[in-house]
């Protein structure tokens, strides 16, 4: 009988500590959603051990005809008139007919100022290619797990960080997804793109509001 009092008189103190549990979680989740709703830019970095190539390093993630690109940081510099990606993670919205997915965070991106408009960042999963499109024009293609290394830096889509430039013919770097893991050899050669010019890469998260604060102190 004295156990069976002590189980009963315990019960309010196990579940406190539950709830105490579940609303310290729910906390660290809200903490961990809104750092990953922070805007960032995308930039350029080279793999692991790895020199810079000159051709690609410096570049930053642009939209354009509903293809990501990589060009110069400075909208008044490039050749062709593009978006600059201001990217955030968020959870994907499943349409219902791929419920049972579940692909985690997506990957969401200004993809125009005016109107102010927002799409999906996603690899298409015959071509490798990375576009951006809403989400009836991203659910049947890779559009996650994207997410970050342990640094909180390098983005990942599905725990890959391996990603591909290839300069076009008209001289433009688009943007690849090295799903395969074969520096894109099977695509490319799909594609009649072998001769084209190729350029293995990391991409890289750039804080836009560490940007901002940057650019005052400089003027400061």
């Amino acid at each position: 009988m004295v156990i069976g009092l002590l189980a009963i008189t315990a019960i309010p103190t196990v579940t406190g500590v539950a709830m105490g549990v579940s609303e310290q979680r729910k906390a660290n989740e809200r903490k961990n959603d809104e750092r990953r709703m922070a805007k960032f830019n995308i930039d350029v970095a080279p793999p692991p051990y790895e020199e810079p190539d000159d051709e690609v390093q410096g570049l930053r993630v642009v939209l354009r005809n509903s293809k990501v690109y990589l060009d110069d940081p400075i909208p008044s510099k490039r050749k062709v008139p593009a978006h600059t990606a201001a990217a955030f993670y968020i959870e994907y919205p499943e349409p219902d007919h791929l419920k049972d997915l579940k692909r985690g965070y997506g990957l969401a991106t200004t993809i125009s100022d005016n109107p102010p408009m927002l799409g999906w960042i996603y690899a298409d999963k015959d071509t490798h290619e990375v576009k951006y499109g809403n989400r009836t024009m991203s659910c049947e293609h890779v559009v996650g797990p994207w997410d970050w290394d342990e640094e909180e830096t390098t983005v990942t889509l599905e725990e890959n960080c391996q990603f591909v430039a290839v300069q076009e013919d008209d001289g433009a770097w688009a943007l690849y997804f090295d799903r395969d893991g074969d520096e894109l050899e099977g695509v490319l050669e799909e594609q009649g793109k072998l001769d084209n010019d190729f350029q293995p890469l990391r991409l890289k998260r750039n804080l836009i509001e560490q940007q901002v604060q940057k650019m005052k102190n400089d003027n400061s």
